[in-house]
């Protein structure tokens, strides 16, 4: 018997299905070890030494996994076909071999680009050994990493206090975001003028035609600027007579996308779909490792960390075999289409993301999946179908037409196109992030070169230039990508730790720099900016994947970038607070100084009149004061909007004054703490506080709705049956009311204050119909529910216990970690807290169809278990 290792437990049921008794499968359940977040852990010194840490589930996990391999022939490492999965590989081996489980066994390598029967047995039967220069390129990006990370960090928090961190790729992505919100703050807007005509044929057909010149001037787009401009213009227009001078239309072909990466998936998926990026990985992660379809647990999908374009040869075949059946001879090309990336560092041996069989159709998918997954499916295969069909074919129209009143010439053109053959699009079609421009598919009638046209109006609309767009989850994924900047596996959590900060905040989907975020950016690019530049982040990844193809000795890259990323360190330990509180007032000159409406010095303090603005670095973070403090008490947090003279009722502490209390007089604040914002009355150890609900932002906080959320608990009304007061408030699961302790929730905040007795009494009513909640004893109601377990016996959820919130399957209770949302935990998180759990032997699963399977009955543990509940 050979145990077989892979990462997710997930995979372990089908895998060990398809190999048969003489294998045993065991999860990984990821990574095992990492480097202890302390100083030390990566020792320049030493050549580069690694101290490397096993977590405690991972111990138990490894001491399986090794006892297994004593009892084994041989073991195989089937850990997935990326980096990431080379580099675990790499570890369990190491840790087996310290703990010499291994003896002279045989060792394989082995790796399969989807979950399928064939896909797992061709693996098997062809293994590899660990590839060291790719776990050499892993060793070298972690301890890039490591260094930047623990070396700067520190940096951050003595000469900018308020600071989290900085890091090797996270401070570049940060900085583009900056960088783009600094590009609008400079924006300056240009007023122009757009001038169209809606002519007709003598067939009496109208279209539409627009100004391109005039009075023997090519016109481009900001030519017209005044309105007096435009009106003379559409006088002349509105007497003019107008003929058609050239007609000419033009075939052109479009030819397929490739099927996805990782990267045009998630954007795909992002305008599609309205996926974040977390969401379509979560999604294709489920895809990838197998839905049970026809009684059989199977992958849908090949591996979805990738970042190469093509297909096998064997789905190129099958994948024309299905445009033939499905669409029509019409539709094949002649030859297979063959894709080659235009990414930096890209892996080309890695698959595109495909589905694993085309004949599985998304329509007949739809039975096994829910709806994402079903959404997400049908988009993998119609772009995957769509990259091996014919080009379509486009005729585009152009219409030159000339129009003449006295002495006065004007040039206006149409363009129309028509699709002649739909080829690829019969399947899929790129979606533009602005159609209102798209003239694909606008048709023209039938125009003749020379022919008089009528006029039938002329009209002229106002414009303004707009500044770029911020970027959206899908455009910085893209930016990522074509600056060669980090990993497609890497950018979901690139963008979680830019949140995780409070340097960046996704608002309607587009990322909004935070004063923090600008705060670091400016530091960065003014003491470090050598290893912010875009350039110098891509060759760096360069380096590591010359690593990668055995090119580069990793320790040699390790030395070259320590040796300068340590003297620059150097370089500023003496730097003063003042010199960097000058260069960040320079940097950051429009968010901190903004423009005042009577045009008037924006460093000028606005209460005293004499005083000099400036940043200030309190306990807090970084705020705007006064130069002749303390004789002058003025300060504004960085960031918030100020009045025309430039006064904001911010404070040194992160407050924003919102009024006073009516009955109290007490000062109603807005404030930032550990966790989150709140509104605070008062101040002292007795000042009330009211966390911000979850889907309220600062920005909408005014004085009465903090006197609002300050009010809760709000008396709704006495219970008719018992007398007892039913109440409302916001809790640490959102909103609800309250009756003689059971507990039932609301589905909005303003719910809490809206709420009359009638719906109050229904509400509770309805709760202690379903049984009561964990605050009362008895198993609690769920708070959320993920969805089916994919090896059946029922649902998981998430539930509030006694000691906290818990992942619930049958009788298998699993704690959430302290810092994890209860509203926030995917079905896939789940999976992975219960089956640590059911190795430890806490609780029981649920009855399968033919028989019960549960962990071992360890009387500590189920008494655990049935605590929680």
């Amino acid at each position: 018997m050979d145990v077989v290792v892979v990462e997710s437990p997930n995979k372990v049921k089908s895998i060990n299905k398809y190999l048969g008794r003489n294998y045993k499968v065991l999860a990984s359940f990821g990574h095992v070890r990492d480097l202890p977040a302390k100083d030390g852990s990566v020792k320049p010194d030493e050549d580069f030494a690694m101290s490397w840490e096993v977590d405690g589930p991972s111990s138990k996990r490894l001491t399986d996994i090794a006892k297994a391999v004593k009892e084994a022939d041989g073991l195989i490492l089937a850990t997935d076909p990326d980096r990431e999965g080379e580099a675990i590989a790499w570890h369990v081996l190491e840790v087996l071999k310290q703990k010499r489980a291994l003896k002279d066994k045989p060792v394989k390598r082995v790796a399969f680009n989807s979950i399928t029967k064939q896909a797992v047995l061709d693996a098997i039967a062809n293994p590899r050994e660990i590839d060291p220069p790719l776990v050499d390129a892993y060793l070298a990006r972690r301890a890039l990493d490591y260094l930047v990370g623990f070396t700067l960090s520190p940096v951050l928090w003595r000469k900018l206090p308020g600071a989290r961190s900085a890091g090797r790729v996270q401070s570049v992505a940060l900085r583009f975001v900056c960088d783009r919100e600094a590009e609008i703050e400079r924006f300056v807007r240009e007023e122009y003028w757009n001038i169209a005509a809606v002519l007709g044929t003598p067939r009496s057909e109208s279209f539409e035609a627009r100004l391109t010149a005039y009075d023997g001037k090519k016109l481009q787009k900001l030519d017209i600027k005044s309105k007096d401009q435009a009106d003379a213009i559409r006088t002349m227009l509105e007497g003019a007579a107008f003929k058609a001078v050239s007609v000419e239309a033009k075939p052109t072909r479009r030819n397929p996308a490739p099927p996805f990466t990782t990267s045009t998936l998630q954007q795909a998926a992002s305008s599609r779909l309205g996926f974040s990026a977390s969401r379509t990985m979560q999604v294709a992660q489920r895809l990838y490792e197998g839905m049970e379809v026809g009684g059989e647990t199977t992958g849908l999908i090949t591996y979805m960390r990738t970042d190469g374009v093509q297909m096998a040869p064997e789905a190129i075949a099958e994948a024309r075999t299905s445009i033939a059946r499905e669409f029509g001879e019409k539709y094949l090309p002649e030859k297979p289409r063959h894709y080659t990336t235009k990414a930096k560092n890209a892996q080309e041996a890695h698959e595109a993301i495909r589905p694993t069989d085309f004949s599985r159709l998304p329509q007949e998918m739809k039975k096994y999946l829910d709806a994402d997954q079903a959404r997400l499916y049908e988009l993998i295969w119609k772009r995957a179908i769509a990259s091996q069909m014919q080009p379509a074919e486009i005729e585009r129209t152009t219409v030159e037409i000339e129009a003449v009143n006295g002495g006065l010439t004007a040039g206006l053109r149409a363009v129309g196109s028509v699709i002649r053959f739909d080829g690829f699009i019969a399947a899929y079609t790129e979606q533009k992030e602005d159609d209102a421009d798209d003239e694909e598919n606008k048709r023209l009638p039938d125009i003749r070169s020379g022919e008089s046209l009528k006029r039938e109006s002329v009209v002229a609309t106002q414009h303004s230039t707009e500044p770029p767009p911020r970027y959206s989850e899908a455009s910085f994924i893209k930016k990522m990508e074509e600056l060669g900047i980090g990993r497609p596996s890497t950018y979901v959590a690139t963008l979680k730790t830019l949140e995780d900060r409070d340097y960046v905040k996704i608002e309607n989907r587009k990322l909004m720099p935070q004063p923090k975020g600008r705060l670091v950016t400016a530091f960065m690019e003014s003491f470090f900016q050598h290893y912010v530049e875009y350039d110098f982040t891509a060759s760096l990844e360069e380096k590591l994947d010359e690593i990668s193809d055995g090119k580069l000795a990793y320790k040699d890259v390790l030395r070259d970038f320590w040796r300068d990323f340590s003297r620059a360190i150097a370089d500023i330990k003496d730097l003063r607070v003042t010199e960097v509180l000058d260069a960040l007032n320079e940097e950051l000159a429009p968010l901190v100084f903004p423009e005042r409406e009577d045009g008037s010095n924006p460093r000028i303090c606005p209460k005293c009149g004499s005083g000099n603005l400036s940043l200030k670095l309190g306990k807090f973070g970084a705020f705007v004061g006064c130069s002749n403090y303390p004789e002058c008490s003025f300060t504004r947090q960085l960031g918030d909007a100020v009045n025309g003279n430039g006064e904001a009722l911010s404070g040194e502490d992160g407050t924003k004054v919102l009024g006073n209390d009516p009955y109290t007089a007490e000062e109603i604040t807005l404030r930032s703490g550990r966790f989150g914002p709140y509104v605070q009355r008062g101040d002292g150890k007795e000042a009330k506080r009211a966390s911000l609900p979850k889907g309220w932002t600062t920005d909408s906080i005014d004085h009465e709705k903090a006197l609002a959320l300050l009010s809760l608990p709000r008396d709704v009304g006495k219970h008719p049956e018992s007398g007892k007061m039913i109440s409302a408030g916001i809790g640490r699961y959102g909103p609800f009311v309250l009756h003689d302790g059971t507990y039932a929730n609301l589905e909005s905040p303003e719910d809490v204050f809206s709420i009359g007795i009638n719906r109050a009494v229904s509400v509770i009513a309805e709760k202690q119909s379903k049984g009561k909640g964990g605050r009362n004893g008895g198993t609690p109601a769920a708070l959320k529910d993920l969805g089916a377990h994919p090896d059946g016996g029922g649902n998981v959820t998430v539930r509030d216990g006694r000691y906290g919130p818990y992942v619930n399957f049958g009788k298998v209770n699993a704690t959430l970690p302290k810092d994890k949302d209860p509203a926030s935990v995917t079905l896939e998180e789940a999976l992975v807290l219960i089956a640590e759990r059911e190795a430890k032997g806490g609780g029981k699963k649920p009855a399968r169809a033919k028989k019960a399977t549960g962990g071992a009955k360890k009387p500590a543990a189920a008494k655990s278990a049935k605590a929680k509940g």
